[in-house]
């Protein structure tokens, strides 16, 4: 079951809906809205939606080994979320208190990148934390700290710069989580867009969202676009596999306060089926044994 033409699955009308992520232990899709901190789940099967959370913000998540829910927050603050309640591993984080968490994504080994946004007074800034909980910043002097992804292989990592227009390919290593030899895999058109949100698929091909670019990206291994999807929304924000056999991709958009500038399906979730597979996404396993 092809579907090319993006099939509207939920819409909570999202200022900025973004950090879809495929639940395996639960077979749902999780998406957030993030300025006004809610999170929703989708039951694909039913057809069920549903708020999860209200609070405050959440400007990215990981799923735990464990199933719960890794919050990354405003000021810095990093909490896991299970069975409706908050546990608190860092209060604030130093140097972060007058800022939030954007992307983030669990590597193969469990630990997790983290970036910021960008505040008056400084730039963004790409932590790791470790599955001890300590922090280690990797990349500092970041524009906007965007979509991040890994190689089937596990030997490079995918990094979106919004604001330089760029998505960036190191090595990485697995055993100690370092990044190197950082270059530039794609330069996006200086038109108004940028790259948003991203994933890998099963070929190591590279989807990346386009905000303000009303579409979807795919990029083969040596950077070349391939494939282009368009969406009834100027901002598309973030992709993820999903589904029993990962082929199912779950799209976010931002701007659904105003749909007449932005788009019928603005702040939607969206649905399609391109016959391509994704692979899954790592879990984070911070604080887990």
């Amino acid at each position: 079951r092809h579907n090319m033409v993006p099939e509207l699955m939920a819409d909570y009308r999202c200022e900025t809906g973004e950090g879809p992520l495929w639940h395996p232990m639960e077979r749902q899709v999780y998406w957030s809205d993030i300025p006004r901190g809610r999170i929703f789940r989708l039951n694909p099967f039913s057809r069920r939606h549903e708020q999860i959370y209200e609070g405050r913000i959440v400007g990215g998540y990981t799923i735990q080994s464990d199933g719960s829910l890794l919050l990354f927050m405003d000021r810095g603050s990093v909490a896991v979320w299970r069975d409706g309640k908050l546990e608190y591993l860092v209060n604030e984080m130093e140097g972060e208190t007058d800022n939030r968490f954007n992307d983030v994504a669990a590597d193969p080994a469990g630990r997790v990148f983290c970036g910021t946004m960008p505040t008056g007074t400084r730039p963004a800034t790409l932590h790791r934390m470790d599955t001890a909980g300590s922090v280690t910043t990797v990349l500092e002097g970041v524009g906007l700290s965007n979509g991040i992804g890994f190689s089937p292989d596990q030997k490079q990592m995918y990094y979106t710069d919004s604001l330089a227009r760029k998505i960036y390919i190191f090595d990485y290593d697995i055993d100690s989580g370092d990044i190197t030899n950082q270059r530039v895999f794609v330069e996006t058109p200086d038109d108004g867009s940028i790259p948003d949100g991203m994933t890998v698929d099963a070929e190591g091909c590279v989807w990346g969202a386009r905000w303000d670019g009303s579409s979807l990206y795919r990029y083969n291994p040596d950077g070349e676009q391939v494939v282009q999807i368009q969406f009834p929304a100027k901002k598309v924000s973030s992709v993820i596999f999903g589904g029993v056999d990962l082929t199912d991709m779950y799209v976010t958009t931002a701007g659904g306060g105003n749909k007449a500038e932005e788009g019928p399906g603005a702040g939607g979730l969206f649905r399609l089926n391109v016959g391509i597979q994704g692979k899954p996404e790592f879990l984070s396993r911070v604080g887990l044994s």
